[in-house]
Order: structure tokens, then C-alpha cells, then sequence
């Protein structure tokens, strides 16, 4: 297995393996990873823990999560929105949760290099995909919900900006078990460009920092404007020592997103703002290795009051992304990702900086 994490002076490989234990340990019997001990599971944070498991090299656990996911996806392609002891509580579809195990099986892969598990999974991720393209318009985006009472109008900036990346791994995956899926090559080309040049194709969210940096940790925008897109809201989101606002106008710091930003940042090469985000997050750690989700920082009270394993999911990443510590670490910078059939996109800012 390849070396654990650990970023010096903040984040010990031995904190790394307390914090996946404290994943592992509100791992359900059937393999579901909840959000915490008795909390519901949706089907995009169970793989984000199942990747940081990985990380930290708990391969029997991430493989139990993994086969919850094959198991429980449905003919279509599909997962249900939530679930709580293995009793649907929101079975309709999201498109991103749903295209998410693409990255989670090729991060897998990447770290294990296991040929069998990833043809194993294969048709998992075929599946998922080709439901989530079949929310797809014609001008790129891709609806964000999918209902026995139909398709969801509305297509989310940050939902797409995360499918984009699900389906460059996807098309990584397909490359490694020789099956061209020539068809997601266009899709995500449309996507991208969507993403990059048409905003006004998304619902506004724009008071919700993962509005503001997803497009650049999931690989649509890079260059120039990348650094532009992230340097125009700095100061509306990150509050110096202590990580970056949830939202724009709430006194209310939150680590799973500073830990994406960091990712964000390192994808585009500012590894000095990378080091020191993730150093300011660190005041959420208990002592069990556990992260609470966030901090209002008018009062000095943690809220939710409640220790998420997605955040220590998102702390592990980060921590592997800044030490380059495993094969999956770069992951989001994605270099050799395919990129699709980019068409209309500008070069300068969908390029990836090596």
C-alpha cells in the first residue's frame, strides 16, 4: 500500500488513520457509511468515505461500501436520494449523487491498481452514467433530480461542475477496461462548456461557496480564469484562521468545504493559500480523530451539533492532495483525465497547468 498522508506541523499520518477509524467506525453492517452514528446515508458522501478509506488504506472496509453501492443500485442506473438503516427515505434520483461512484471506483483504482475490482464495477458505472446523461439537454447542462413525476427543470452549477469530473473518471475507467464510450466524449465536452460559458444555464446560488470553487476543483475552468474565478470571492468566503464561510452572508465556518477549496487550490498550483486553508480547518478535530461539521464563529458554538464523517472524508483528501502521499492524490488536478470533445471551449481555461 502507498504511504499515509500527513502534512507536517498539522496533520500527522497517524491523525489520518484515527480520522478513517472514526469513519469505519459508523460503518453499518450492510456496508452503508451515514453521515453519523444513526444518520441517514446518501449515495455521493457514502463514496466520499469509501475514497478517503481508501486513502488511509482500509481496503476492507472502502470494499464493503463499494458493494453496498452494487448492490443496492437500482435497474436504472440509479440510487435513491437517502436512506436510514437501509429504509429508503427520499427515493428519488440526483444525478449528481448518482455520478459520483464513477470517481470513487477510479480513485479506487488508482490507489490499488486492482484490475478485477474495476471490472467488477464497470457496469455499475455504466449504468449510473447513461441515467445521468439521459438528463442531459440540449445545451449541455444536466437536470439535477430525476422523479416517477419527472425530470427536475432546474440544472445546479456545483451538481454539474462535480458530474463533469465523475464523467472524465468514468472516461478514465472506460480507457482502462477497453470500452470507448464514445458518446460520454461528447457529453462532457457539452457539459464543460456549459459549465464554463454559459452560466446563465444554472439556478443562482451564488451566497454558497461550493458555488464558487466547484467549477475549478472539478477541472471545468483551469488558468487564468481559474485563478481569477477563485481571487474575485476570496474575501467573501474565507475568514482568516479559521476556514471558509458555507455561506456568503451566515458567520458560519464549515470544514468538508475548506477542505475542497484546499483541493481547489492545489488543482490550480496555489499550494501556499492550499497549506494554509487546511491548517485553519483544524480547530473542528476532536480527540477521536472525528471533525465537527462546522463553527459559528459570532458565538464560539459548533453547529450542527453533530461530527460527520464526510468531513473527515474531505480532511483525508485534502491531507493525500497536499502530500501527494498515494497514486490518487491528484485526483482533482486531473491532469490525465480525458477531457471529452471539448468543441467550442476556450483552451487557455480548460487546460490543466502541469
Amino acid at each position: 500500500m502507498p504511504e499515509i498522508p500527513g502534512v507536517p506541523g498539522v496533520f500527522s499520518p497517524d491523525q489520518c488513520c484515527q480520522t478513517a477509524e472514526s469513519i469505519a467506525a459508523t460503518q453499518e453492517p450492510s456496508g452503508a457509511i451515514p453521515w453519523s452514528h444513526g444518520g441517514h446515508t446518501d449515495p455521493w458522501d457514502h463514496i466520499e468515505n469509501a475514497m478517503a478509506l481508501t486513502v488511509a488504506g482500509l481496503l476492507e472496509p472502502a470494499r464493503a461500501a463499494f458493494d453496498w453501492s452494487l448492490r443496492t443500485q437500482r435497474d436504472d442506473g440509479t440510487w435513491p436520494i437517502q436512506l436510514r438503516n437501509g429504509v429508503i427515505e427520499d427515493a428519488n434520483s440526483d444525478s449528481n449523487f448518482c455520478a459520483y461512484i464513477a470517481t470513487g471506483v477510479w480513485h479506487h483504482v488508482l490507489v490499488t491498481g486492482d484490475r478485477r475490482f474495476a471490472e467488477t464495477m464497470w457496469p455499475v458505472v455504466v449504468k449510473a452514467i447513461d441515467f445521468v446523461l439521459s438528463l442531459q439537454s440540449s445545451t449541455g447542462e444536466i437536470a439535477w433530480a430525476a422523479s416517477p413525476s419527472g425530470i427536475a427543470e432546474e440544472a445546479l452549477l456545483t451538481g454539474c461542475a462535480s458530474i463533469h469530473h465523475s464523467i472524465r473518471c468514468a472516461l478514465a475507467l472506460a480507457d482502462y477496461v477497453d470500452d470507448p464510450q464514445p458518446e460520454w466524449e461528447v457529453a462532457v465536452g457539452r457539459l464543460g462548456h456549459a459549465i464554463v460559458e454559459h452560466p446563465e444555464a444554472f439556478v443562482a446560488k451564488d451566497r454558497w461557496s461550493m458555488e464558487w470553487y466547484y467549477p475549478v476543483l472539478c477541472g471545468a475552468l483551469r488558468g487564468p480564469r481559474a485563478r481569477s474565478r477563485i481571487d474575485e470571492r476570496w474575501d467573501d468566503f474565507v475568514v482568516p484562521d479559521l476556514g471558509i464561510r458555507c455561506v456568503d452572508d451566515r458567520p458560519w465556518v464549515t470544514g468538508a468545504e475548506t477542505c475542497e477549496l484546499v483541493m481547489a487550490l492545489d488543482a490550480i498550483g496555489d499550494r501556499g493559500r492550499a497549506h494554509a486553508q487546511f491548517a485553519a480547518m483544524h480547530h473542528l478535530r476532536e480527540e477521536d480523530g472525528s471533525y465537527w461539521t462546522g463553527l459559528v464563529y459570532a458565538d464560539g458554538k459548533r453547529w450542527p451539533v453533530e461530527r460527520t464523517t464526510w468531513t473527515g472524508a474531505a480532511v483525508i483528501l485534502a491531507a493525500d492532495a497536499l502530500s501527494c502521499a498515494t497514486p490518487g492524490s491528484g485526483i482533482f488536478r486531473g491532469p490525465d483525465l480525458p477531457r471529452g470533445l471539448e468543441g467550442e471551449y476556450d483552451c487557455e481555461c480548460v487546460i490543466s497547468e502541469r
